[in-house]
């Protein structure tokens, strides 16, 4: 393992103090509910690749307040404009905001991530951005002028721009992972507020007369995997975001982050429901003709309503690429998951236990499309969600920042399984995980992937562990195939569901 890979290990597991025993917390019930602010941060910018060329780019980030003016969580930028459609990079933030006077406010952080795609000069993919920005406080939004610096060591991006950011502040409620299995009176939403995810998979056949990156006619359809996560904000419309990537098919390497918005309706009280969604965001790569990048999605949607608060939809829409060629009829079907049931307002609640995760992989030898192989460096993060029983489902999402692959991304999800600690800590477990992976020059053709995977941990006190896994990924169609390290520090808690 290279220095530098144990030394972004390090950064990237800053976020998971988002639920730290330090900091301000305080009962939001009679069971040890607590609360930590937060803010959900949104910032335009343009940076300058060389020979002058430009790409504006969008950032979100979450982060939560885990000591007083300390803030720490997952961050995510894309390309918008320009011709590098496709690109992103995500990781990691920490931020410090100290107030001035009034209500203006100067925050100063770091990212640490690892990115590429839209065939962008990133190297190994390692992306750093130190940025100083300056808010005026509206009360619950801020909203200013960010001055940032952005630098991959391995590439031959170095920019330094201005730019706008706005930031809305949330709360993050959850409990002790102690308290996982209890019930409480309760109504407020866990964490970050989600009351569905689901995974989806579909596909996308391009309109007629589209054209590649390369200029060639676009035929073939392109099969995509990935999840969505929404919040009810009344009792008929939903917020979300959602994530795919190429899974099968010629475009492997491309992959899409969306905000959503729905309205939803019930035609047999939870049994079935019709809806239509719009969503707008960010994606491309894989020889997808999207211009700078910006997407725009329209559809319409029903629901069946199963058993044990599983649900299965079909959706078919639309989609477009705002200032690209990309047009191109979609369906999918998802299956999810209801972690809450806000209409109920306040009512018995379970703590369900939860583990957040900052992870880093290494690939001994992965092949690549021109014949060679080598080892690819990839930091992460994973979201468990316990079933009972040792048993739990995971979503993981890595980026490459060594072994010369700048780009490569893979998102993942499955099963899993975990003994009970020992007296001294100690457990084992594993895992079975599918989903799409590419770009960076690696040879996963299509981009769909299996996972497996067995590990050791040790338990470092009630909350935290240590874990060390040895698996393999193999592309289900290209030549990937690969032994995997992974090394993850990890953070069990729980959260409230209706």
């Amino acid at each position: 393992m290279t220095t530098r890979f144990s030394f972004l290990w390090l950064i990237l597991a800053f976020p998971l103090h988002v639920a730290a025993e330090s900091g301000a917390s305080e009962s939001a019930s009679e069971t040890q509910i607590k609360q930590r602010a937060a803010e959900l941060r949104l910032g335009l910018e343009n940076w300058t690749l060389p020979g002058d060329e430009t790409m504006g780019t969008v950032g979100v980030s979450y982060l939560l307040e885990v000591s007083p003016g300390i803030y720490l969580g997952p961050s995510v930028y894309g390309a918008a404009s320009g011709k590098r459609g496709g690109f992103f990079s995500g990781g990691g933030e920490a931020a410090l905001r100290m107030p001035l006077f009034s209500r203006l406010d100067l925050e100063a952080g770091l990212y640490v991530g690892g990115g590429g795609g839209g065939t962008a000069p990133v190297g190994s993919g390692l992306m750093l951005r130190p940025h100083v920005d300056l808010t005026w406080n509206f009360g619950a939004v801020r909203a200013g002028v960010s001055a940032s610096s952005v630098y991959f060591p391995d590439g031959d991006i170095r920019s330094n721009q201005l730019g706008l950011v706005v930031s809305f502040d949330d709360r993050f409620f959850y409990t002790d992972v102690e308290h996982v299995g209890e019930s409480t009176s309760t109504d407020v939403r866990g964490g970050v507020g989600f009351d569905r995810i689901a995974v989806l998979a579909g596909t996308y056949r391009p309109r007629h007369g589209i054209t590649d990156t390369d200029g060639r006619t676009a035929t073939a359809n392109i099969g995509v995997a990935g999840f969505r996560a929404e919040q009810s904000f009344n009792d008929d419309f939903r917020w979300g975001i959602e994530a795919a990537a190429a899974a099968k098919g010629s475009a492997d390497g491309y992959a899409e982050v969306l905000g959503t918005l729905a309205v939803e309706t019930d035609v047999i009280p939870r049994q079935f429901s019709v809806g239509g969604r719009l969503a707008l965001g960010l994606g491309g790569g894989g020889g997808v003709s999207t211009g700078g990048g910006t997407l725009g999605k329209a559809s319409a949607y029903g629901t069946v309503f199963l058993p044990w608060d599983l649900y299965v939809s079909l959706e078919g829409g639309y989609i477009d690429a705002i200032n690209g060629d990309f047009r191109a009829l979609f369906a999918t079907i998802q299956l999810g998951m209801e972690l809450d049931h806000p209409k109920l307002g306040r009512t018995d609640a379970t703590i369900h236990g939860w583990r957040w995760s900052g992870s880093v992989e290494h690939y001994s030898s992965a092949a690549r499309r021109d014949g060679s192989s080598g080892y690819i460096d990839l930091a992460g993060f994973k979201i468990d969600r316990e079933l009972g029983s040792g048993s739990y489902v995971s979503a993981q999402a890595y980026g490459a920042v060594g072994g010369d692959a700048g780009g490569f991304a893979v998102g993942l999800a499955g099963l899993g399984w975990r003994t009970a600690h020992t007296a001294a800590g100690l457990y084992a477990g594993g895992e079975v995980l599918v989903g799409a992976a590419g770009a960076g020059g690696v040879d996963t053709e299509g981009g769909a992937i299996v996972q497996p995977m067995v590990y050791a941990g040790i338990e470092l006190n009630r909350s935290w562990d240590l874990r060390a896994g040895i698996g393999h990924v193999h592309s289900f169609h290209g030549s990937l195939d690969s032994t995997v390290f992974d090394v993850s520090i990890g953070y069990a808690f729980g959260l409230p569901r209706r």
